[in-house]
């Protein structure tokens, strides 16, 4: 060991020994400074071992002046340790006065081992081998702990943590801890133990962590606090108790007396209560009521009943357990009041079985009613829609004549659809309330909900597919510039593409309806159209979409329209490729005959198109519209037959305000 390790050890032992001789004298209100320096005298040794034998060591000199009086009061220490049977060897007065720190540490060690630790006893072993082996068994549960000696094991602050953690849990969370943070646990440990518990801080934190290997004689000294601190708590504990087996020994057959009439009483008091609410309750008619106070019946019989069953019989088993304990111990047997007797419970629960078999009866009766009146309350007003909509569909089917007369009737049979809508409502309502009640079968009448509500979609259809028949036919009886072949075809997209039968297309559907006769626009084009033909509105009526494909049909293919209509499809290239042709949706018979009737192109080309057979357009068309090279073989008015297929477009510029130029 060197110098300053020895220094080290001899200034925390001058420290924690100081601490712990000022616990012992501190109830005198004494209290060492300076231990070696202030113990010179004999005075507050002989205190201290007053103190800790709880006797007198007789007549000394209180106030020594002179070396000699020192010398007396040292001995008088030293001869009343010796005859307690503490050995000492090599210590003598003169160390004491002459303040020999070793010697006079070694003396407080003494009585340290013999006053504090020497009392510690664990399976037989040496105090110093017992308080280890506290330690480590209090502390075995914890794996970040191994306790194997009074000096490194304790530096860093776990092992205190955990002595508290497994003896007051409610004064510290041993897993929250930062198991790193070595100082801030010893600090914990140590504010706890003194201000929770009373435990004297005998060290500092510095004392044991800041060093390698503490010392183990401050560290036994201090650990010998927590041992007596917890002993004392346990042997508190194990009296209390003691004391609690004893008491609860003494009032058990009086608490299971108070036991047997409280239960009783609150058993009779439900059973009663039980009886009273059955004679009492009353059904409101309907179906729901009746089957909750069905369901209320059947939860009373799954629960309530149970439990009821079961304290009656624990209740019987009860008195007999408190006769019988009572007859242990040969006290005066106990009979219960007659209000709580078994006589009383047994008159009480045949009455609460009668009352149960009527309950039960009264539900099943009432439950039958309320069927069988929602049964009649369906058919009748099923029966009666039924009558509706055969009236209203005899009605559709039976007009004829002029067509406005018929169109006021249709109107009048729409107006009429919405009360039927109400009084389907009402129907599913009831329908509902046969459902709920699981009625599958119904005597009084064929119809079902949702045979109502398919028949009504219908009629529903029937009036709203006449009404827009009618409409659309006075509109195009006024449409005289179309052929019937064009007015059919355009009303049958118009009726494919109308999905909701509203006699109206929305923007989509109107874009697709087009689309299907030929007619292909950019997103923007067609937006616009779409507008303008709706007069800003969100649908196209039959009138306007009629309107518009007259437009349309009279805006005729010129030359120069097909020519430009060739650019667009080619990309603004000087030819076009068969796959320009197939991109742009042009039938595949067209296809053909163009590539066969187009001469091949032999100027500059694009990267993409190389290797692929490419068509010269522009000659083709300069030939077709009568140019000097033009070929007699091509029949006449080919390229307006075919090109009219793939490219009914109107231009953006060739109308204004649905009036063509």
């Amino acid at each position: 060991m060197t110098l300053s390790e020895q220094q080290r050890w001899i200034t925390v032992q001058e420290k924690t020994f100081t601490k712990w001789l000022n616990t012992k004298i501190g109830v005198r209100n004494l209290e060492v400074k300076d231990l070696v320096p202030d113990l010179s005298d004999g005075v507050m040794l002989i205190h201290l071992l007053e103190c800790l034998s709880h006797e007198s060591l007789g007549r000394y000199a209180s106030r020594p002046k002179l070396r000699v009086q020192k010398f007396e009061n040292a001995n008088l220490s030293l001869d009343y340790i010796r005859s307690r049977g503490i050995q000492m060897t090599n210590i003598g007065a003169e160390d004491v006065v002459d303040g020999n720190r070793k010697i006079v540490l070694g003396l407080i060690w003494t009585l340290i081992l013999r006053f504090t630790i020497s009392d510690i006893n664990e399976e037989g072993m040496s105090a110093k081998e017992g308080l280890l082996l506290w330690c480590q068994r209090k502390t075995a549960c914890y794996n970040e702990v191994q306790v194997r000696d009074f000096s490194s094991s304790w530096n860093d602050g776990l092992a205190f943590c955990a002595l508290l953690d497994i003896h007051r849990p409610d004064l510290i969370d041993f897993d929250t801890l930062d198991k790193s943070d070595h100082r801030g646990n010893m600090q914990l440990a140590f504010d706890i133990a003194h201000e929770e518990i009373g435990i004297p801080k005998l060290l500092d934190v510095e004392d044991v962590c800041d060093v390698a290997k503490p010392d183990e004689r401050s560290l036994m000294t201090y650990i010998a606090y927590w041992f007596h601190a917890f002993s004392q708590m346990e042997k508190v504990e194990n009296a209390g108790r003691r004391v609690e087996k004893f008491f609860n020994n003494m009032q058990g057959a009086w608490e299971m007396q108070n036991a047997y009439e409280r239960r009783m009483r609150e058993l009779l008091k439900n059973i009663r209560g039980q009886i009273e609410q059955w004679h009492t309750a009353k059904f409101e008619g309907t179906y729901a009521d009746a089957k909750a106070q069905a369901a209320e019946f059947s939860e009373y019989k799954r629960g309530k009943k149970r439990e009821w069953v079961a304290e009656k019989s624990e209740l019987a088993t009860l008195l007999g357990n408190i006769k019988t304990k009572l007859s242990t111990y040969r006290l005066r047997p106990y009979e219960p009041p007659a209000e709580v007797s078994q006589e009383v419970i047994e008159r009480d629960w045949s009455g609460l079985t009668k009352s149960e078999m009527a309950r039960a009866q009264l539900i099943n009766e009432t439950i039958r009613d309320i069927k069988n009146a929602l049964r009649k309350s369906f058919a009748d007003k099923a029966n009666d829609f039924a009558m509706a909509l055969n009236t209203m569909q005899l009605a559709i089917s039976g007009l004829d004549g002029d067509i406005e007369d018929q169109l006021h009737h249709v109107k009048k049979l729409s107006d009429n659809l919405q009360p039927l809508d109400r009084y389907l409502s009402t129907i599913a309502e009831v329908d509902a309330m046969c459902e709920e009640a699981n009625i599958e079968e119904n005597d009084f009448t064929t119809y079902t909900y949702d045979e109502l509500a398919y028949e009504l979609t219908l009629v529903r259809s029937s009036v709203q597919k006449k009404l827009s028949f009618l409409e659309n036919q006075m509109v195009a009886r006024n449409m005289t510039n179309l052929t019937p072949i064009q007015l059919e075809e355009f009303e049958s997209v118009f009726r494919h593409f109308d999905r909701d039968a509203s006699n109206s297309l929305q923007e989509l559907e109107f874009s697709a309806a087009l689309a299907s006769l030929g007619l292909v626009f950019s997103e923007e084009e067609m937006h616009d159209y779409f507008v303008e033909t709706s007069g800003g509105n969100q649908y196209v009526t039959f009138e306007q979409f009629i309107r518009f494909m007259v437009d349309v049909t009279e805006d005729q293919n010129t030359a120069e329209q097909v020519f430009q209509s060739f650019r667009e499809v080619a990309d603004g290239k000087p030819y076009v490729t068969e796959m320009d042709l197939r991109h742009s949706l042009v039938p595949e018979e067209v296809i053909d005959t163009l590539l066969n009737m187009m001469p091949p192109h032999n100027g500059p080309d694009m990267s993409r198109d190389r290797g692929k057979a490419q068509y010269d357009y522009i000659s083709f068309m300069e030939k077709m519209m009568g140019g000097d090279d033009a070929d007699d073989d091509i029949p006449a008015g080919v390229l307006q037959d075919r090109t009219n297929i793939g490219d009914n477009r109107p231009r953006r510029d060739s109308k204004v305000n649905g009036v063509h130029g």
